[in-house]
Protein backbone atom coordinates (compact mmCIF):
# COMPACT_ATOMS: atom_id res chain seq x y z
CA UNK A 1 0.00 0.00 0.00
CA UNK A 2 1.40 3.35 -1.00
CA UNK A 3 1.86 6.08 1.23
CA UNK A 4 -0.25 8.29 -0.27
CA UNK A 5 -3.42 5.50 0.20
CA UNK A 6 -1.99 5.23 3.66
CA UNK A 7 -2.52 8.99 4.27
CA UNK A 8 -6.13 9.05 2.77
CA UNK A 9 -7.23 6.06 4.99
CA UNK A 10 -5.76 7.56 8.03
CA UNK A 11 -8.19 10.68 7.27
CA UNK A 12 -10.72 8.76 6.68
CA UNK A 13 -10.70 6.99 9.67
CA UNK A 14 -10.63 10.52 11.46
CA UNK A 15 -12.96 11.90 9.61
CA UNK A 16 -15.64 8.95 10.95
CA UNK A 17 -14.15 9.29 14.41
CA UNK A 18 -15.15 13.23 14.72
CA UNK A 19 -18.44 12.61 12.84
CA UNK A 20 -19.24 10.08 16.08
CA UNK A 21 -17.59 11.99 18.67
CA UNK A 22 -19.66 15.29 17.50
CA UNK A 23 -23.03 12.95 17.14
CA UNK A 24 -25.46 14.65 19.56
CA UNK A 25 -27.59 11.73 19.08
CA UNK A 26 -24.75 9.13 20.23
CA UNK A 27 -23.61 11.50 22.75
CA UNK A 28 -27.38 11.62 24.54
CA UNK A 29 -27.81 7.62 24.37
CA UNK A 30 -24.31 7.30 25.87
CA UNK A 31 -25.12 9.81 28.97
CA UNK A 32 -28.61 7.63 28.97
CA UNK A 33 -26.96 4.98 29.42
CA UNK A 34 -24.70 6.69 32.33
CA UNK A 35 -27.81 7.88 33.99
CA UNK A 36 -28.68 4.51 34.99
CA UNK A 37 -25.43 3.55 36.39
CA UNK A 38 -23.44 1.81 33.75
CA UNK A 39 -20.02 2.90 32.42
CA UNK A 40 -20.00 2.57 28.68
CA UNK A 41 -17.24 1.59 26.30
CA UNK A 42 -17.93 2.02 22.73
CA UNK A 43 -15.68 -0.21 19.99
CA UNK A 44 -17.06 -0.25 16.34
CA UNK A 45 -15.91 -1.67 13.54
CA UNK A 46 -15.50 -0.97 10.34
CA UNK A 47 -14.53 -2.69 7.10
CA UNK A 48 -13.23 -0.88 4.09
CA UNK A 49 -12.72 -2.29 1.07
CA UNK A 50 -10.69 -0.81 -2.11
CA UNK A 51 -10.55 -1.50 -5.32
CA UNK A 52 -8.21 0.71 -7.59
CA UNK A 53 -9.80 1.46 -10.96
CA UNK A 54 -8.20 1.09 -14.23
CA UNK A 55 -7.61 4.44 -16.09
CA UNK A 56 -9.61 3.59 -18.28
CA UNK A 57 -12.74 3.25 -16.30
CA UNK A 58 -13.64 7.30 -15.74
CA UNK A 59 -16.98 8.34 -13.60
CA UNK A 60 -20.06 6.84 -14.74
CA UNK A 61 -22.76 10.00 -16.09
CA UNK A 62 -25.97 9.63 -14.17
CA UNK A 63 -28.78 9.40 -16.18
CA UNK A 64 -32.31 10.42 -14.91
CA UNK A 65 -34.41 8.52 -17.36
CA UNK A 66 -37.59 10.79 -16.78
CA UNK A 67 -37.43 9.74 -12.66
CA UNK A 68 -38.81 12.49 -10.45
CA UNK A 69 -36.66 14.55 -8.22
CA UNK A 70 -35.48 12.65 -5.52
CA UNK A 71 -35.58 9.52 -6.85
CA UNK A 72 -32.67 7.67 -9.06
CA UNK A 73 -31.55 4.51 -10.57
CA UNK A 74 -29.33 2.46 -8.72
CA UNK A 75 -26.81 -0.29 -10.49
CA UNK A 76 -25.56 -2.44 -7.49
CA UNK A 77 -22.71 -4.92 -8.51
CA UNK A 78 -22.29 -8.46 -6.60
CA UNK A 79 -19.68 -7.10 -4.41
CA UNK A 80 -22.37 -4.58 -3.14
CA UNK A 81 -25.21 -7.62 -2.80
CA UNK A 82 -22.12 -9.21 -0.48
CA UNK A 83 -21.95 -6.51 1.78
CA UNK A 84 -25.69 -5.83 2.01
CA UNK A 85 -26.54 -9.61 2.76
CA UNK A 86 -23.40 -9.02 5.29
CA UNK A 87 -25.63 -6.11 6.93
CA UNK A 88 -28.50 -7.96 6.89
CA UNK A 89 -30.28 -6.02 4.91
CA UNK A 90 -32.81 -8.20 2.44
CA UNK A 91 -31.88 -7.50 -1.69
CA UNK A 92 -34.75 -8.87 -2.96
CA UNK A 93 -36.25 -6.05 -4.46
CA UNK A 94 -33.14 -4.19 -5.53
CA UNK A 95 -33.27 -4.08 -9.30
CA UNK A 96 -29.79 -5.09 -10.86
CA UNK A 97 -29.24 -3.26 -14.33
Amino acid sequence: MDDNLKHLMKELGAAINDALSESEEISEAIQNVRNVGYDVFLVLEATIGFNKRSKDAGSEDIETGGLKPGEMNLKVTAQDLKFLRSLKISVEDLDQH
